[in-house]
């Protein structure tokens, strides 16, 4: 791709690369509420009750009939389906796929098959409940053969697999077999059975490894499906949690939960993030990180628009916010949607320390960022175009340990920038026992020989080591590769045309969030555009405070909480006794 057209891709870019838009909409209610320009209520409440949602228009689709495809169901003879398969299989080539031939003791006896992948099920499971029961089965009519009461009786009574499921194609055996199970399949039965017998080697649970908090849970995802959503079902203990799968790929069919709230996820979000999750035609997704590239709207954007977390107690936080969660199999981290700017800036351990100490960490990132963005190129157009703003004995002190620097200032911060992210790539890359070392140590050597030689000057070396820590303190990993990118065009920026530079470029950045979003909510919610104040953005008020879930998410239900949560200032403990039923207070809430 040619440099210009790139360029005008990534500043000129004004909306999805699709002629469909979504944008979650505001309801009938809110935009009649917001018709008189007062913001404070425009909320729906008793007075103005929320109308029903309503079913947004499927597009057209070009379906295929059922004898414009091939069905490829299960034939009734086994030697052919056992045929079919071997082909499918590349057998015998194809030395980890077992056929394991066995009879079932039914009069005349049945011949069956077992089909598995050697090094991905557990075979004393394949042993004790499957080959056990129907190899020595006693109470089958002994002259009943291989019907479909044969198939059902065995179905519901002689196999102990804690899941099993009918198959009636081909493809459905494929993808059992390749995901761990065992398919069963009979002599004179155009049905299949598959058995859960899972044993493949994964990762433990582990504490959170980009994530760490000082206070609060510290376990965190693994490469395992079932137990990320176990996990997050262990968070939120609910029946209106719900999980959908889905697979994506077409070479290779990757398991992906998207789950949601069904009583506060707006109804419309949902669909938009099965649209696109299940709209995906690749051969391949390995993890969370391309299918983040597949649904997300602006894909040349330097900020991401979804969230990757690996800790289930911030899906869980943000699942009661009223968004939803995507959980990919073989990775760790599962992604949520829609994201805000204010979000890639929070913290799980904001809302387990005190409110003070919560509100002290907010303002600590945000000023980080704002130096992993500004501080270099501050110090470059100082430097260059404005020493009069420098006080006189500092403009002496830099100018004289600049004295005998042969560079440019521009030289200058970009050689020690480009080394402070080869370093840091480096100790990402060296082993993990030797990685810190490899940081601490290259960077002391390198700055201290830096300076010694007269390369650089040494209030530059302190200008780069505040810049890295910075970076360091924002909480999201995909948000500090894009604010260490945006560094360097500020840097450049600087160096043109000095503060007017560092202006421009800000004016550009704030456009193009402001021209973003993330499925249907804009990026500065709720900020720009101003909706409802939120008690949660970049200032976390007291918990008891946050009454109101987000406005911008058009949750079906907005009430987070009552709107005076801490009943004990009001009641004495008898009081509290005698009308603290629960039915009470849902009734207090509703009103």
């Amino acid at each position: 791709m040619k440099l210009r057209k790139f360029l005008s891709k990534a500043l000129g870019y004004d909306g999805p690369p699709t002629d469909r838009k979504f944008i979650l909409e505001e309801t009938k209610e809110e935009k009649f509420l917001a018709a008189d320009g007062d913001i404070k209520g425009d909320t729906v409440n008793a007075a103005h009750p929320r109308c029903p949602l309503k079913k947004p228009k499927k597009p057209g689709q070009n379906e295929q009939t059922a004898n414009e495809q091939d069905t490829g169901e299960l034939r009734h003879t086994l030697s052919e389906n056992i045929l079919y398969l071997e082909e499918k299989f590349h057998l015998p080539k194809n030395k980890d796929v077992v056929f394991r031939s066995f009879t079932i003791s039914t009069v005349p006896e049945v011949s069956a098959v077992l089909l598995y992948l050697e090094n991905m099920v557990d075979k004393q499971a394949i042993n004790h409940s499957i080959l056990q029961p129907l190899m020595l089965l006693s109470h089958l009519n002994p002259n009943q053969g291989a019907n479909l009461a044969t198939y059902q009786r065995i179905l519901q009574s002689y196999l102990p697999s804690n899941h099993v499921r009918k198959l009636t194609i081909y493809d459905e055996v494929i993808t059992e077999v390749t995901g761990g199970a065992t398919v069963i399949l009979f002599d004179g039965c155009s049905y299949g059975l598959a058995a859960e017998t899972r044993g493949f080697a994964f990762r433990n649970i582990e504490a959170a490894r980009t994530e760490q908090v000082v206070q609060g849970p510290q376990e965190g995802f693994n490469e395992n499906i079932q137990d990320n959503t176990s996990l997050i079902r262990k968070h939120l203990r609910t029946e209106q949690l719900i999980t959908e799968y889905e697979k994506v790929g077409v070479r290779n069919k990757t398991n992906v939960a998207i789950m949601y709230l069904e009583d506060l996820a707006n109804t419309s979000l949902v669909k938009e993030v099965k649209s696109r999750v299940t709209g995906i035609n690749a051969d391949y997704l390995p993890e969370s990180g391309t299918l983040e590239e597949f649904i997300e709207d602006h894909t040349f954007s330097l900020i991401p628009q979804i969230i990757k977390t690996e800790r289930p107690d911030r899906v869980a936080s943000m699942l009661i916010e009223g968004k939803v969660a995507i959980v990919v199999d073989n990775d760790p981290f599962v992604m949520l949607v829609p994201t805000t700017l204010w979000d890639l800036l929070h913290s799980p351990e904001d809302h387990y320390v005190r409110f003070p100490y919560g509100f002290w960490l907010r303002f600590i990132r945000l000023a980080a960022a704002l130096l992993t963005v500004l501080l270099p190129a501050l110090y470059v157009a100082v430097a260059t175009f404005h020493q009069e703003m420098i006080p006189t004995d500092l403009l002496l002190s830099i100018a004289a340990a600049k004295e005998r620097v042969p560079f440019p200032t521009i030289v200058e911060v970009l050689l020690m920038e480009f080394s402070f992210e080869l370093i840091r790539e480096a100790g990402v890359r060296v082993p993990g026992i030797i990685g810190p070392t490899v940081g601490i140590v290259g960077t002391l050597i390198l700055g201290q020989a830096a300076v010694a030689a007269s390369l650089v000057s040494p209030i530059l070396i302190i200008v780069v080591a505040v810049t890295g820590l910075s970076s360091y303190a924002i909480p999201s990993y995909s948000a500090g590769f894009g604010l260490r990118f945006m560094r360097f065009i500020f840097i450049f920026l600087a160096a043109t045309l000095g503060f007017f530079g560092i202006s421009t470029g800000l004016f550009i950045v704030f456009c193009l969030l402001l021209s973003m979003n993330s499925f249907g909510v804009p990026f500065l919610a709720p900020v720009a555009p101003k909706t409802v104040r939120s008690a949660d953005i970049l200032i976390r008020y007291p918990v008891w405070s946050q009454e109101q879930r987000p406005d911008y998410l058009q949750t079906k239900d907005r009430q987070r909480q009552v709107n005076k949560s801490r009943r004990w200032l009001t009641k004495s403990p008898d009081q509290r006794k005698d009308g603290g039923s629960a039915g009470a207070g849902k009734q207090n809430r509703r009103d």
